[in-house]
This record gives structure tokens, C-alpha cells and sequence, in this order.
């Protein structure tokens, strides 16, 4: 695919990281020449500098055969433009990062298609549904379920507690006698382990697992976790991840928001009835015990200031809060929350990023999942009638090392697999790929 992305900033760039690797021709347009210049030496991608809403600029990068053209600038206005005059140009499809979520509650209304703008996606508001869905399970560092529940990803930090510390995956087989989980990834500090039987589980490992739904509960019996529900929340920062998140929640649980604009509460007061708006500054230690934050299950800092979040996050976890979720801006971040004890660290942009790329490879996979820190993705494919892996046992596949298959969906049944299982038709396989690999992987299913 001949692909055109407009803006360079951390979207920009980490899609163009997740696209590289699959060979696709891209064009990256940016007005920053030191943005330009950081991707060229990292990544194989053409960059333009200029505006995007310029004819010459867009025609230099040949817009009329462009397959997709995606823009993720800063500016909301920059990205609506560049969608319409791309589109008009020649452009297949085309992508426009927005802001203002009401293009994305009344886009059927708004036809946006009308104008040139295919698709529309909101950082904020994928942040946003990434904090609902993390706050299923308070002792998981992630979740993910496939078909409602019949087969699931799920992560735990490794602890004191852990039955599985300092075992490796052979000795720790007959802990699992049932066969109903596999251990798909360990994250130890920057380094994601595809584990195999040798690889021990180590103090502070972030361990995901697929499991079938009677396999989550003895993952958390084996991890020393108990499962808690969540009832009080406390967010911190009125920022539009906050309000978007409050919105999506507040009808579920007890919302104490605290933002430190005066002004602002009280916008924040009418937009969100339903939740008890604080004005105060977070970093406060005694304002957030006076307002219980010993009393709640968890803690959300989506402020503007990654260092903000994180250190109340910090104090959040040292009142006994179950899961605290930290926004950073600097996505090196995420790989230290294992080591400093926030639960999640997460980034809006590397999310939306994920985000586009699945919408990208939609009807070649059926499911594309990022998984916080990760060096990898949670891929689900179809066996199709001329799939190499069809009717193959696993162990004579010869696949990578850097991947691994995680679980099958057959009859809408959930199955953790091992070496002898074979493959059929229609079966719906979940694999964890690194990926400089997934093209390889997608392989085996064509």
C-alpha cells in the first residue's frame, strides 16, 4: 500500500514504526525538519517537509496514488483539512485525527464521508475506553477478552506472594494440570521474553497469559491475587481524557474527580452531573486523604504532567488503592511502571497509533491488540481452506521463535493449546508476534 501520513509527532511516528515493518510505501509530511530527521534515522519511510494542506506538498507525495492518507498533526483543524483536500486529490481513504468529540458521537449526522473524511479517531477518547477496560479486574495489569470471555488475555505483575517466582515454565507445568492458561509474553524491564520452558518467571515480571475462562481464576491463585470490584474511583485531572472517562464510568461506579482550575470545576460540575467534582491540587498528599483516598479501588491520574500522574499514582498505591493507572506523555515511561509500582502506564498517542493500525489491517486479521510496554502484538487469525497451518500439528510448524500461539476459538469454545494440537478450518488462532514478525506469522494462515 502506497500510504501518506501527515504529522510526525509520536503518532505519526509509531504508526510509520508498526507499518514499516510490513513494507508498505510510506510518506511522512511534517513542517518540523527535527521530527523529519529523527524518523529518517530510525525508520525506512520517505519524509516531506512542509504542509500538508499544501497542493504541491501533498502532489509531491504523489497523493493521487495514495492508498490511505492519515492525519494525526497537533492541530484538529490541520487534520480535517488535509483529509478533504487529500481525498479530493485521489486519495482512496482517508483518516483525520480529531479532538472535539462530537465528530465522533454525530458522525452518522455530520456525513462526514460527504466531505472526504472516511474515518475519524479521537486519542482522548480511546484513552478513554482503554481506562474502562482496565478497570474489569483490579489485580490485572491488562485484559482483553475474545468472544465475551471464551478465551482471554490477561497480565500480572510477578511478586513475593507469586507461587510462580523463580520457576520456569517446565517446572511450573503441573501447577496447571487442567491445561487451561498459557503464559504468552514476560515483560522484565525494556525486554519482552516470547517464553518457552526454560524461561523463569523473575521478582516484578509483568506475566500475560492466555486463558480459558476457568484458567483466569487459577492465574490469580497462582499470581497471589484476589479479585476485588471496583466501587469507589477517583480521577485525577479534569483534562478531556478525564471528562471522557468520567462520562464513560459514572453511571458504574462512585466518581470523585479533582482538578485544580477553579473556573473549570465548574464547567466540569454541569457537563458531569453524576460525578463529585474537588478543586484542589493533586500533589497535595492531605488534600487526597481528606477527601478518602484510602477508601477508594482506584486511582486515574490523566492530568497534562506525565511526572504528576505518575508520583500520585505513587501515593495512590501506598494508601492500599488495589489499581492505579498513570497517562504519561514520554512512552519510555511505560516500561518503569513494573519497576516503580504503578499497575498501568498508559500513552493516548501509542494507543491511537495501535488503534489505526488495526483499522488498517482490518479483514486480514480479525483482531489486532497492543498490549501496554510490549514489544508485541496479540494477533487473531482464520484458518481458510489453504492455510499451511491447517491440519498440522503445532510442534512440526516450524514457527518463529519470536512468536507464539496462544489459544484457539473452535465452536465457539475457548482452547489454550499445546504441541499435538491440530488445526481445522474455521478455527480462530490467537498468537503473540513481535513485530518484525507478523508478516511471517500471517503466513501460515494465507
Amino acid at each position: 500500500m502506497r500510504i501518506i501520513i501527515a504529522g510526525a509527532g509520536d503518532v505519526g511516528f509509531h504508526l510509520a514504526k508498526l507499518l514499516a515493518i510490513e513494507e508498505h510505501d510510506i510518506n511522512i509530511i511534517d513542517l518540523d525538519s527535527s521530527k523529519l530527521q529523527y524518523i529518517s534515522n530510525h525508520l525506512d519511510v520517505n519524509t516531506i517537509k512542509g504542509s500538508s494542506t499544501s497542493y504541491k506538498i501533498l502532489e509531491d507525495a504523489k497523493i493521487s496514488k495514495a492508498d490511505l492518507l492519515i492525519a494525526v498533526t497537533e492541530s484538529e483543524s490541520t487534520n480535517i483539512s488535509t483529509a478533504i483536500i487529500g481525498k479530493n486529490l485521489g486519495a482512496k481513504k482517508t483518516i483525520a485525527r480529531i479532538s472535539n468529540t462530537e465528530f465522533l458521537h454525530k458522525k452518522d449526522i455530520l456525513n462526514l464521508k460527504s466531505i472526504g473524511i472516511d474515518e475519524v479517531i479521537s486519542p482522548e477518547s480511546l484513552a478513554a475506553k482503554e481506562i474502562k477496560k482496565l478497570l474489569k479486574e483490579t489485580a490485572l495489569t491488562d485484559t482483553f477478552e475474545f468472544e465475551k470471555g471464551i478465551l482471554s488475555l490477561v497480565g500480572v505483575t510477578i511478586d513475593e506472594d507469586s507461587e510462580l517466582l523463580n520457576q520456569s515454565l517446565a517446572d511450573t507445568a503441573y501447577l496447571n494440570p487442567d491445561r487451561n492458561f498459557n503464559t504468552v509474553a514476560i515483560l522484565r524491564g525494556n525486554e519482552t521474553i516470547i517464553p518457552h520452558g526454560t524461561n523463569k518467571f523473575m521478582l516484578n515480571d509483568h506475566a500475560y497469559f492466555i486463558t480459558q475462562p476457568d484458567g483466569l481464576e487459577r492465574v490469580m491463585n497462582l499470581s497471589g491475587k484476589t479479585r476485588t470490584p471496583v466501587k469507589n474511583l477517583m480521577i485525577l485531572g479534569g483534562s478531556k481524557i478525564g471528562i471522557q472517562t468520567a462520562m464513560q464510568l459514572s453511571s458504574k461506579y462512585k466518581i470523585k474527580l479533582i482538578e485544580q482550575d477553579k473556573d473549570k470545576c465548574f464547567e466540569l460540575a454541569d457537563q458531569l452531573q453524576d460525578t463529585l467534582i474537588i478543586n484542589g491540587d493533586g500533589r497535595d498528599v492531605e488534600l487526597l486523604q481528606e477527601e478518602g483516598i484510602g477508601d477508594m479501588d482506584a486511582f486515574i491520574a490523566v492530568t497534562g504532567n506525565s511526572e504528576t500522574n505518575i508520583i500520585t499514582s505513587l501515593v495512590a498505591k501506598n494508601h492500599n488503592v488495589k489499581k492505579t493507572i498513570a497517562l504519561v506523555e514520554n512512552i519510555d515511561y511505560i516500561h518503569l511502571s513494573q519497576n516503580i509500582g504503578v499497575d498501568t502506564m498508559i500513552n493516548k498517542k501509542l494507543i491511537a497509533a495501535s488503534f489505526i493500525f488495526r483499522h488498517i489491517r482490518k479483514g486480514e486479521v480479525l483482531n489486532l491488540i497492543s498490549i501496554h510496554g510490549v514489544d508485541g502484538e496479540l494477533v487473531e487469525f482464520e484458518v481458510k481452506p489453504n492455510s499451511k497451518i491447517l491440519d498440522v500439528e503445532i510442534k512440526d510448524l516450524n514457527f518463529p521463535k519470536s512468536a507464539i500461539i496462544g489459544g484457539v476459538i473452535r465452536n465457539n469454545q475457548g482452547i489454550t493449546v499445546r504441541g499435538n494440537f491440530r488445526f481445522k478450518e474455521k478455527d480462530r488462532v490467537v498468537v503473540l508476534s513481535k513485530p518484525e514478525c507478523i508478516r511471517t506469522v500471517e503466513g501460515f494462515f494465507k
